[in-house]
């Protein structure tokens, strides 16, 4: 197998003319942009780094963040990125964890960086807008001296270490290999159908694995990445049609925005012929309505996550809505019960269909990383006897395609029946004066948890109306919302996923 540096080497053999990456006013063919990328690699030389060290980047979706990872795959060396709203104990917390040489910061994310005890210990080179400072490396200077770039690393070496949002306790490190790096690029071409010379926003952030696949898998077909430092739905809507953008591959919240503006036409994203979708579930309305809007030529749920970046695959997201679909290429998956605890010694007890479990992922699977950074008792919770236990749950109906339902943390038991969130959630979506919905359950005297709907409207709407909604829908009684809560926003993470816990922490605005 070619390691990702080579990987990158094939695309400038192949069409050095092709525009490979575009941030704005700069914009560079494979030809081009393969020389900064080895200024980059030779200054890791420079500063006495070698195969197998880490470094550091808190960067938006750059032109500069793009480069950097390309030079570690060239250099063998493990890109550590962050979110570049990191506050400085979460800079400290990965930045000591993996024990980083180096550190690429822009000016957004500086004083955060200098805050920390890192930025007192860890050389910054410093990128995109932040003011050069006396004695400091800075970017662009950098790679003004032109190096050709060597493919220096192997398969077995750690591309990226991504760690996981941390909603609970401390985030854990999740190393990836350039080899499964490679496999889960290679099937993310195949099962999105991309073309040669594709063009896709590059929206997604690189420290988040759908970021990371955008920038490896535009490669492998010598496609052309747009670049969008940091979301913005009227400058994204602009840049796919200014770059005649090909596909797409975002999280629900930022289709949704997208629908939302005032902007949006199906004229100007005419040029998008794939959609596909990850992250988060999305709702029938959501569906219904992008499929409306982009006529899209395919429509792809992709399930996975960091640690294994494919589970399943739905290539027609729109025939059955709320459908992850069957096992990707590079997977095999399980439904098992979800009372087989941690004590039972091989994960056998699988559900019946339509019976509700908790998913698991063989990790024998190409694409699986193989521990967490130095956390044994993280690998403890999730992974036994060679399976990966998602934490998500599920079930699969009578035609074998899976149907994800949340978090096993997110299951409502409500007078002691089981109710999952999603289900509530795609029923009250449709309802016309819904712009968004989150069901989490709050503690209850009686039922010990009792589902409640926060919503976010579109139109004039009330508790009573959405109640009566719901009685005259294929929901069961017991999982109707016995409270709606009216609010101003939903609570997101910077990539879109729902935080439930401020939802059940009283964490939000009412509208």
């Amino acid at each position: 197998m070619l390691d990702l540096g080579r990987t990158f080497l094939q695309a400038v053999e192949r069409e050095p003319g092709r525009l490979a990456i575009v941030d704005g006013d700069k914009q560079y063919s494979y030809a081009e942009w393969a020389p900064h990328i080895g200024a980059i690699q030779h200054f890791f030389y420079e500063q006495g780094l070698v195969r197998g060290d880490r470094i550091l980047t808190i960067l938006q979706n750059r032109y500069e963040a793009a480069t950097i990872h390309w030079a570690c795959q060239m250099a063998g060396i493990a890109i550590v990125p962050l979110n570049w709203r990191s506050k400085p104990e979460e800079i400290d917390f990965c930045a000591q964890n993996t024990d980083v040489k180096l550190a690429f910061v822009e000016g957004v994310s500086l004083k955060n960086y200098q805050d920390s005890e890192t930025g007192r210990l860890i050389p910054v080179i410093l990128c995109a807008d932040a003011e050069p400072l006396k004695d400091q490396f800075y970017f662009e200077q950098l790679v003004d001296a032109g190096v050709d770039p060597l493919a220096n690393g192997l398969v077995e070496d750690v591309s990226v270490i991504l760690f996981t949002s941390g909603t609970t306790g401390k985030p854990k490190g999740v190393p990836r290999k350039q080899r499964a790096e490679r496999a889960a690029g290679i099937a993310h071409v195949a099962q999105n159908q991309y073309a040669m010379g594709e063009v896709t926003l590059g929206v997604m952030p690189l420290y988040h694995t759908m970021g990371v696949r955008t920038l490896l898998s535009l490669c492998i077909v010598n496609g052309t990445y747009v670049a969008v430092p940091r979301w913005d739905v009227d400058k994204a809507i602009d840049a796919i049609e200014l770059q005649k953008v090909t596909h797409l591959y975002l999280v629900p919240t930022l289709y949704h925005d997208m629908l939302q503006s005032k902007n949006f036409t199906s004229k100007r994203v005419a040029s998008v012929k794939k959609l596909g979708f990850a992250g988060a579930p999305m709702h029938d309305a959501l569906l219904l309505r992008l499929s409306e809007a982009f006529a899209p030529d395919l429509f792809v749920n992709h399930y996975g996550s960091s640690e294994i970046y494919t589970y399943t695959i739905n290539q027609d997201a729109v025939a059955k809505p709320g459908s992850a679909g069957k096992a990707g290429l590079n997977a095999r998956i399980r439904v098992v019960k979800l009372d087989q605890g941690s004590e039972q010694t091989q994960p056998t007890q699988l559900a019946a269909f339509k019976e509700e479990g908790q998913i698991i992922c063989d990790l024998s699977g190409d694409e699986a990383f193989e521990g967490y950074w130095k956390r044994p008792d993280a690998d403890q919770k999730s992974i036994r006897h060679g399976w990966f236990f998602t934490g998500d749950t599920g079930y699969y109906d009578d035609a074998g395609d899976l149907f994800v339902t949340g978090r096993v943390d997110d299951m409502i038991i409500s007078g002691g029946e089981n109710i999952s969130p999603v289900e509530i959630e795609s029923i009250l979506s449709l309802h016309p004066s819904v712009g968004e919905v989150a069901v989490a359950g709050l503690k209850d005297d009686r039922l010990g948890q009792k589902v409640v709907a926060f919503i976010r409207a579109s139109g004039l709407v009330d508790s009573q109306a959405l109640d009566e909604y719901c009685r005259g829908s294929d929901l069961i009684n017991f999982k109707r919302p016995r409270e709606y809560v009216f609010v101003k926003e939903i609570p997101k993470s910077p990539v879109g996923k729902v935080l439930r816990r401020l939802l059940v922490a009283g964490e939000y605005e009412r509208a």
